[in-house]
């Protein structure tokens, strides 16, 4: 690709793109650090190693049985696109150069750099100041001779570092771009980036070219973001781009713990939410601050003048409605210096409170301890310092983070790929942040799949054909998660999921190869009902295979009623289309394949909540299997809502035109552009739209509402930036043109709404806007729609806007 990053005005951004030779202009984007969720920071220990050997996320992803056979990642080069990498931890070499684990890489940005300021790129791209880069580092290559026994999925690869973070602010895609491009030129085999922000196409910059590196035969994962909560059609670049491998996150099902030992009873030992062990020896005796197991403020408030020293206690409280730092404070008070906070419920909360030695505990543990306090009973609890960590299942295990964004993209590819291990990771920080620390994020699963692909490469060969077909391989030998741990529930949608929880050794030594590994079946209007799959036999012997169908929950992806995103946990239907094979059994020869046609008939749900139907088609034979996953929508694109105009978010009709004084206008109004006296327009969309625009039209102006057929979509303006007519709609000028663009979130402190001052109102070639009266005409492209056809475009008229300059 070649490009230049250029700082211009907009209007000269204009007069370059109709400069014969150029082929595409785009703004340069910020993409903001991205962050290391539920982050909790261990301290370094010389004891023994508290993680089992070998941890529990590699076993369900078969790592560990790769790692028994030897093989760790030796001889693969993984570039690391991140906030650097502190390469003088010593579980990640100790050094930089060619004899170390890190063996390269590039600063392209500098310690000050925070999005705005200059770059001062050098050729050390060390991370001691955040750590989102080294704990990325740790999943991937930690060696695993360490106090935690924690070991990197390809421990044996080589990472070269490519930090496009300073220590604050953002990053822009330009500085992606670069850095994506050298690791290329520096051979790299993997490369993995946990970072993106939301755009929800596959056109951004960053994803175009990810994305062609990727079908170079390279291996590209990208995080496929951390906005659950905003619900479907978020998804985020570069993990947009087509062939990359967008990285959905999975709980960890265990988490290491202490026990607690209790004496003067009988009881089990009382597991505390904690890594380490208190530094406390001999045995402590109990204060419980409220002998009420309901209470609901206990600690909140300064404990009574009674209450004794609380210093040689361990001090019991109940979880309240105030916070943890509240309590402790409050108990500090009155001396006390090791506190156990109960649960309220089924809580799994780690406590970071510096030198005090404070942990929550379960809620029946808080309750007995307290009736034995009330009882008079002389109970007391000690801490061993060593033997005393257990494997605590994680309520959340194996299920996706909820955090994991929801795709598609709007253009309805197929995102997440495929899930990893990202909730509650282990892993390095730098040495000047505490060594070890763990954190939660799609940033954590997306590196493990870098590391599952250099095990892959390891056994396969680096070679671009396997480069190519390993997203085909890690989704297709996939294991299928569940919504919820109760049964009868469905199973995760595959908006969130993608394929399932990669299993590396099954997707290197399978004797089965399904192409493809995903099926688009479209909208309504381009349902692709017939679609077929093709079962290859690579093993030695004849094999008969059994075809079925295992549905996932229909998204339901529009809050019904409303024209709002639902929200994450986004709900599921139990709803799913239904679907009929050519062969249900057949038999395979070594060396040949059979193709599989299925034909899908729709399910029965309501249209209005642009409900998402996907699931799997698995192809066993005996104890092999895999899966060809499915993805579609039972509505149509071209009829999804665009423009937020409701007064839902507000309280004030959408869109709408700001005064001066920040008051909605309703009638017409002249600006004078001086100082503040400009209009600003306030908008929010509820879908994304490939493009955007406000156009100036004459005062008088009246839309016309009608409906075209459906066309092949043309994602580009036309060059008439002044005057004439745009889409049959005769214009004065156009103010803005916006292409691909994201929806808008719930969240009015996010990205819930867009405003676009009009400080200086002049037409997208920078020509001053004469006095007179005018309307803003905004148009939003449905998805699939024409831009030549108005009718394809959702429309909204502003009030009368004077310019009395």
């Amino acid at each position: 690709m070649t490009y230049s990053a250029l700082r211009m005005e907009r209007h000269d951004s204009v007069i370059l793109q109709d400069t014969p030779g150029v082929k595409s202009i785009r703004p340069v984007r910020k993409f903001q650090r991205p962050k290391m969720l539920d982050l909790h920071i261990l301290a370094d220990t010389k004891s023994s190693p508290i993680l089992p050997d070998p941890q529990a996320i590699h076993i369900i992803t078969g790592v560990s049985k790769l790692h028994a056979e030897g093989i760790a990642g030796k001889g693969i080069k993984i570039g690391v696109i991140d906030t650097g990498i502190d390469y003088t931890h010593p579980t990640l070499g100790g050094g930089f150069g060619p004899s170390f684990k890190v063996i390269g890489g590039f600063d392209f940005v500098g310690d000050t750099y925070d999005g705005t300021t200059t770059p001062l790129p050098d050729d050390d791209p060390l991370d001691q100041c955040y750590g989102h880069g080294t704990h990325v580092a740790g999943i991937i290559g930690a060696n695993p001779v360490n106090a935690y026994n924690i070991s990197g999925v390809a421990y044996e690869a080589s990472l070269s570092a490519y930090r496009i973070f300073g220590c604050l602010g953002f990053t822009t895609d330009d500085i992606i771009l670069e850095a994506l491009l050298r690791a290329v030129d520096d051979s790299q085999d993997i490369l993995t980036l946990s970072l993106g922000e939301v755009d929800g196409w596959t056109e951004s910059s960053s994803s175009v070219v990810a994305s062609r590196i990727a079908a170079s035969g390279k291996v590209v994962t990208v995080a496929a973001g951390n906005d659950g909560a905003s619900g479907s059609w978020y998804s985020s670049s570069p993990g947009n781009g087509i062939n990359v491998i967008s990285v959905s996150s999975l709980d960890s099902p265990i988490f290491p713990l202490q026990n607690a030992t209790v004496s003067g009873v009988a009881h089990d030992p009382i597991t505390y939410f904690q890594t380490f062990p208190f530094p406390l020896n001999n045995t402590w005796p109990i204060y419980a601050t409220s002998n009420d197991t309901m209470a609901v403020d206990d600690a909140c408030k300064p404990l009574p003048s009674s209450t004794p020293d609380l210093s040689p206690f361990v001090v019991v409280v109940r979880r309240g409605t105030c916070t943890y730092t509240q309590q402790i404070e409050n108990i500090s008070a009155k001396g006390a210096k090791t506190a156990l906070i109960y649960d309220n419920g089924d809580g799994f909360t780690f406590l970071t409170v510096g030198n005090y030695s404070a942990a929550v505990i379960q809620a029946a543990d808080g309750e007995f301890l307290v009736s034995q306090f009330v009882g008079g009973v002389p109970i007391t609890l000690s801490f061993p310092q060593s033997g005393a960590s257990t494997e605590f299942p994680n309520p959340a295990g194996g299920l996706i983070s909820s955090f994991t964004s929801y795709g598609p993209s709007n253009d309805f590819y197929f995102k997440p790929a495929v899930t990893a291990p990202g909730g509650l990771i282990m892993s390095t920080l730098p040495v000047t942040k505490g060594y070890f620390g763990a954190a939660s994020g799609t940033s954590m699963a997306t590196p493990f799949v870098a590391g599952c692909a250099a095990l892959l490469f390891s056994v396969q060969g680096n070679s671009p054909e396997v480069g190519k077909a390993a997203r085909t391989l890690f989704e297709t030998n996939a294991h299928v998660v569940a919504s919820s741990h109760v049964d009868g529930d469905p199973l995760q949608t595959v908006t969130q999921q993608g394929a399932g929880l990669i299993d590396i050794y099954d997707a290197i030594y399978a004797k089965t190869i399904v192409t493809p590994a995903e099926l688009i079946l479209n909208d309504t209007a381009h349902f692709e009902r017939q679609q077929t799959f093709t079962v290859k036999n690579t093993g030695n012997t004849a094999k008969k295979y059994l075809v079925s169908h295992v549905p996932a929950g229909t998204a339901i992806t529009v809050t019904p009623g409303t024209i709002s995103p639902a929200a994450g946990p986004v709900p599921l239907s139990q709803d799913a289309a239904s679907i009929v094979f050519s062969q249900n059994t057949f038999t395979v020869d070594p060396g040949q394949s059979q193709t599989i046609t299925a034909s899908f008939v729709l399910p029965k749900v309501e249209v209005s909540a642009y409900p998402i139907f996907s699931g799997f088609i698995q192809v066993s034979s005996g104890t092999e299997k895999l899966h060809v996953s499915y993805l579609g929508l039972a509505a149509s694109l071209k009829n999804k809502h665009i423009i937020d105009n409701t007064d839902t978010f507000f309280g004030v009709q959408l869109p709408a035109v700001l005064d001066s004084t920040g008051n909605v206008q309703t009638s017409p109004v002249n600006y004078t552009f001086a100082g503040n006296d400009f209009p600003t327009l306030l908008f929010r969309l509820v879908f994304g739209t490939p493009a955007l625009r406000v156009d100036l039209v004459d005062v008088n102006f009246q839309p016309e509402a009608s409906l075209a057929s459906r066309v092949e979509p043309k994602f580009t303006f036309p060059k008439a930036h002044q005057g004439g007519s745009f889409a049959q709609v005769q214009t004065v000028g156009s103010l803005l043109e916006l292409e691909f663009i994201s929806r808008n979130n719930e969240n009015p402190d996010d990205n819930g709404y867009t405003s676009y001052p009009f400080e200086v109102l002049a037409f997208a070639n920078g020509t001053l806007v004469p006095n007179g009266s005018y309307k803003f005409f905004m148009r939003a492209l449905r998805v699939t729609g024409d831009p030549d056809q108005n009718a394809d475009y959702e429309s909204w008229l502003s009030p009368a806007i004077g310019v009395a300059a």
